[in-house]
């Protein structure tokens, strides 16, 4: 069962099952909350998915489709480890780099790129990834 957490460790994750999709996004929201240039997402289903220690502090914004998407991080170190919201409906999405074995990241090759458009021009788009103005559901670029 792949584990993660925060960078101290206080906030522990744990989810079982494949993953839904794996996404980049190159929002605005993503690129502050990772502090990089997008954010590598593992989308699991909320029914596999448990805190196993400690308790994350829900930072809840408005995303552009006016709908809330909350951050889970740790109060203590910074860290975001997922977010939810009801775009996602019971779906968690898992910063991939918060996963313990480093095969994590290996294997979170992306099936999407979302804001494409908002990819800053020295990142190549992922070949073979669907290439979305925004969030799933939006149209190919």
């Amino acid at each position: 069962m792949p584990a993660g957490g925060c960078f101290c460790g206080k906030v522990r994750l744990q989810y079982d099952g494949d993953a839904q999709v794996k996404a980049l996004c190159h929002c605005a929201d993503c690129k502050k909350i990772t502090g990089s240039t997008y954010s590598t997402n593992i989308v699991v289903p909320g029914s596999g998915f448990s805190i196993t220690s400690g308790k994350p502090k829900m930072v809840p914004t408005q995303a552009d489709s006016g709908k809330t998407i909350s951050s889970a991080i740790c109060a203590d170190c910074g860290s975001t480890m997922y977010r939810e919201g009801e775009t996602f409906g019971d779906s968690k999405v898992i910063k991939a780099g918060t996963l313990d074995d480093a095969s994590g990241l290996e294997s979170a090759k992306p099936d999407i790129e979302l804001y494409a458009p908002q990819r800053v021009s020295w990142v190549a788009k992922v070949e073979g990834a669907k290439q979305l103005k925004g969030m799933p559901g939006s149209e190919e670029v």
